[in-house]
């Protein structure tokens, strides 16, 4: 009999996996990192409860650490089968994977120079080489054909319209001569969407597993670039610096879609645009490279011989001391730099500098997850933690919600209503209790479906 585990994202927007296992095989739909709460972030220590050995595919949705972030572990632990993603995820999967691996070495550095970890010495989960030798596995596959892995398991791919390269994941499972097909939705996008296509509407599913990560919430439905005008022009006006804590990968790459449409259509003044991320510098230039997943407006300003994330002034620091340099700069401007959850990297320097000033915006542009400094920030705290001092918060907090790559649970329904016929079992997954649970009940309210909300761990038989 075939079966479905848990093993992440129940409960949490983090945290990734899924363990199919039919006809004596198994396979894994994503293996990311859990994030945000010290609990959940020991759960990357934790064995699998499985070999990893004893996985033979491994297929990804999308390319963000809470999808993939974990591989370079799971081969560390003896994992040797293939890692299936399409085109785009792959190359970006080669960004992200050895600078999470950077990351993880120096956040064990920092522990051991301060002392705080209970571990003499504190490792990290796994290397940059490590990382950098688990791309050796990875394998980019032609997602527009139906891919036959074995006897037991069949693929089938779907637009998900949540960044580039997001695939939904069919996969058909046989055995004992009965076959289910189970639809990983991963991270579903919104619509309409600024520069991909947006999610396909497979033609149904026995199982589904459908992310539920603003469950609880619809996004505002006001004019969302007057509102980011309102925030870059006001803060402007009194002298400040709008700080954009971003993911590299997607949300900086709208922002700068944005922000030149609205300065050539004359809706915004132009004024120095900072990306003062190398990783979504790289992910600017491999969103360029793959047109194939760009939608009709997008393609429409490229034939005019645009580049459709380059504003006027826009700068593109890669370097360190390019970075530092905007400490000093005391003129109106935009930095948008990473993390989206202001947990790490170059944002945090300029939140340090900026946060203490009343003339600056802070401005979030994302999900803010449980446990994270964005949310705090968010969430009207007075101080925050940063490089071990509490930093004072008499900035302006913004956050603009429209420019989410999650579908709410208006889009959600809607797309699930487009269904020809409803999954025999919908798992929600990917959302935190609040979010899932009320999920849960619109989808069995309106559209009659037998739903469950699996817990970390649980393993169900198809």
């Amino acid at each position: 009999m075939a079966t479905l585990t848990f093993l992440g994202a129940t409960g949490t927007v983090t945290g990734s996996k899924y363990l199919l296992e039919a006809g004596g095989e198994r396979l894994m739909v994503d293996c990311g990192l859990f994030q945000g709460d010290k609990d959940l972030r020991l759960r990357n220590w934790n064995p699998l409860p499985i070999p990893p050995s004893s996985i033979q595919w491994l297929v990804l949705t999308h390319a963000h650490l809470d999808h993939i972030g974990y591989i370079p572990r799971l081969i560390k632990d003896g994992f040797r089968g293939q890692i299936l993603a399409s085109a785009a995820t792959v190359e970006l999967a080669r960004l992200i994977l050895p600078d999470s691996g950077h990351l993880q070495e120096e956040d064990a550095e920092y522990a051991n120079f301060k002392g705080f970890s209970k571990h003499k010495p504190a490792l990290p989960l796994y290397t940059y080489e490590e990382a950098v030798k688990s791309l050796e596995s990875f394998r980019a596959i032609d997602d527009t054909e139906t891919l036959e892995l074995s006897p037991h398991y069949t693929l089938r791919f779907y637009r998900a319209g949540h960044i580039l390269g997001a695939r939904m994941i069919e996969v058909t499972a046989r055995d004992n001569g009965s076959a289910h097909r189970v639809l990983f939705s991963g991270d579903l996008g919104r619509f309409p969407q600024l520069i991909l296509y947006e999610p396909v509407v497979p033609d149904g599913a026995d199982y589904l597993l459908v992310e539920s990560t603003y469950g609880n919430r619809l996004h505002p439905q006001g004019d969302f670039r007057a509102h980011l005008v309102s925030i870059i022009e006001s803060t402007a006006g009194r002298g400040g610096t709008v700080v954009i804590p971003s993911f590299a990968v997607g949300r900086t790459q709208e922002l700068l879609y944005l922000l030149r449409e609205l300065i050539e259509d004359g809706k915004l003044h132009s004024l120095p645009v900072h990306v003062d991320s190398p990783m979504g510098i790289d992910a600017t230039d491999i969103y360029l490279r793959h047109k194939e997943e760009h939608d009709l407006e997008t393609q429409a300003v490229e034939s005019r011989g645009l580049k459709p994330f380059s504003p006027p002034d826009v700068h593109f620091d890669r370097t360190r001391d390019q970075s530092i340099a905007l400490n000093t700069a005391h003129y109106p401007m935009i930095i948008i730099s990473a993390s989206g959850m202001a947990t790490g990297g170059r944002v945090l320097h300029h939140l340090e500098r900026c946060l203490p000033d009343h003339r600056n915006t802070v401005l979030f542009v994302g999900f803010q997850g449980a446990g994270t400094r964005g949310r705090s920030i968010q969430s009207g705290a007075e101080s925050i933690k940063m490089h071990g001092r509490e930093v004072r918060i008499r900035a302006r907090i913004e956050t603009l919600e429209n420019l989410s790559a999650h579908a709410d649970y208006g889009e959600i329904l809607g797309w699930l209503g487009r269904f020809h016929k409803a999954p025999r079992r919908t798992f929600l997954v990917h959302g935190e209790p609040p979010a899932a649970e009320a999920l849960g009940q619109r989808i069995s309210a309106q559209l009659r479906w037998d739903v469950a909300l699996p817990t970390y761990l649980q393993k169900v038989s198809l």
